[in-house]
């Protein structure tokens, strides 16, 4: 007598959920974000930009965090793991990334930081927080190649680039990397907000005193208001909105999952760059962007 074997079924795709909605929302803000932070620094020094930048997202979060659940000690391990990430994830995130586009182009920047979600998917992975299941990594390398040809199709040497730039941008993808993985293990009894707000205090005291410098030299009557608003938007929406979102769907989906729509940041910001400074794709550009739609497809499978 024969038996037949069990018939494989495929698993179904991820249903597109409300977490999906909040870093796809995060994406559009990061994207455009480098063109208004490009804009603001034609105006503003790069560091006095970032100091002010940090300050009014510090401050608004540590409001949100005391408005929304007020404050509450944390346990010693813990609130060193969030010190720890804020210096990581913000200090030294924030003055590579200011300083690193400061001395590069958009297209150099967006296309280093496309490498950011193989080095978050790769240290979850060595930490044992994810795991690297194949279709994830087939959409990793997917959404990857895609950003290179999106943004290879712009020109990767634009004038202003440099290898000290470069090397910047570099380091802020690897600053990144370890806080998304890091605030992965910090566990569910810490809310994303609380996450978010202390890691991004104890990050503030050295962003804001590294432009000092700059902010006593700075002369605000040739400060444009546009670079103003640019400032404020910059520091309230892509910093505080957006990283407790981010924060919040990362606990949810996992690091892996939600650091893949990264590489739909340097989609965004060409489009967004095609918008205000009339810069038509290429064919490059469109079949990497077809390639990172299919790597997001594919990421929701299981």
């Amino acid at each position: 007598m024969s038996t037949s074997a069990t018939p494989v079924v495929p698993a179904p795709p991820r249903a597109f959920s409300a977490s999906d909605l909040a870093i796809v929302g995060v994406v559009i803000v990061w994207g455009t974000n480098y063109t208004v932070v490009k804009e603001a620094m034609a105006t503003l020094p790069p560091l006095a930009f970032m100091s002010l930048r940090f300050t009014i997202a510090a401050l608004a979060m540590g409001a949100l965090l005391l408005g929304i659940e007020g404050w509450k000690p944390l346990p010693r391990p813990v609130f060193l793991k969030l010190m720890g990430l804020g210096l990581v994830g913000n200090t030294v995130y924030q003055l590579c990334f200011i300083v690193g586009l400061a001395n590069t182009s958009v297209a150099n920047s967006g296309m280093l930081t496309a490498v950011t979600p193989v080095l978050v998917a790769a240290l979850g992975a060595l930490l044992g927080v994810e795991r690297l299941t194949r279709p994830l990594g087939v959409a990793l390398a997917l959404g990857v190649v895609g950003m290179l040809l999106v943004l290879g199709g712009r020109g990767a040497s634009e004038s202003g680039a440099s290898w000290f730039g470069d090397v910047l941008i570099v380091g802020a993808s690897v600053c990144w990397a370890i806080y998304t993985v890091g605030i992965r293990t910090v566990g569910p009894e810490v809310s994303a907000l609380r996450i978010t707000a202390i890691s991004m205090l104890t990050g503030a005291p050295g962003v804001v005193l590294a432009g000092v410098p700059e902010l006593l030299r700075l002369d605000t009557s040739h400060i444009p208001v546009g670079a103003w608003a640019g400032l404020v938007y910059s520091a309230l929406v892509p910093l505080v909105l957006a990283y407790f979102i981010w924060g919040r769907t990362v606990q949810k989906v996992g690091s892996s999952r939600a650091g893949l729509y990264n590489t739909g940041i340097p989609v965004v910001a060409a489009l967004t760059a095609w918008a205000v400074r009339g810069e038509r794709p290429t064919l490059f550009q469109v079949i990497g962007a077809g390639l990172v739609l299919g790597g997001v497809l594919l990421s929701r499978r299981r």
